[in-house]
């Protein structure tokens, strides 16, 4: 299977998957249970999930000892981190109390525009340091890498979007388990 085929059966299954969680026994931590196999053996795991608050995002949460949130820079993204933050912190309080948020992270950001400019500083006068310092440009690379299911390192490693890739890499790996334990938690 090439990139865009994979892309579109991984699409298909999730969808599925999606589906047959509604009805299983403890739907939220099935992904959860599935990862503690394999948790062992890994310095870390990440789940990419869909832009979407159905079942398999609330298992990704429950799943997950910590979120990073990448919001698009556009006006409607900006309200719905609003709706995801409040799930975040409803996930905490009834399902997995060890979650943490570690960071909202700019993406698709064309900082040549004024909306984008205006939701940067929204959030970062919203959420503070909890904003990564990193962020992600709007790139047609990103999207040829995606569609030939290569990464923006093999397929523009000097760009700008692998470059920024790089220091957002730098920037959550600083956040090593000592300073996370003194870093605010965003999640009330």
């Amino acid at each position: 299977m090439h990139g865009n085929e994979a892309q579109a059966y991984i699409q298909s299954w999730l969808a599925g998957m999606e589906v047959s969680l509604v009805n299983a026994m403890s739907r939220e931590s099935t992904l959860k249970q599935v990862i503690s196999n394999y948790k062992k053996d890994y310095d870390y795991i990440l789940i990419d999930c869909m832009p979407s608050l159905g079942m398999l995002t609330i298992n990704a949460l429950t799943a997950a000892d910590s979120v990073i949130i990448p919001v698009q820079g556009q006006y409607l993204a900006a309200k719905g981190l609003e709706q995801l933050m409040r799930t975040i912190a409803r996930v905490k309080r009834q399902i997995n109390p060890h979650l943490t948020v570690d960071g909202i992270l700019l993406t698709m950001m064309d900082s040549r525009t004024t909306l984008a400019r205006e939701v940067s500083e929204q959030l970062r006068r919203n959420y503070g340091s909890r904003v990564f310092s990193s962020e992600i440009p709007r790139s047609i690379r990103v999207a040829e890498s995606s569609a030939t299911g290569t990464s923006i390192y093999e397929h523009d490693p000097d760009g700008k979007a692998a470059q920024a890739y790089a220091a957002l890499t730098k920037e959550v790996l600083q956040l090593g388990p000592q300073v996370k334990r003194h870093r605010a938690d965003p999640v009330r």
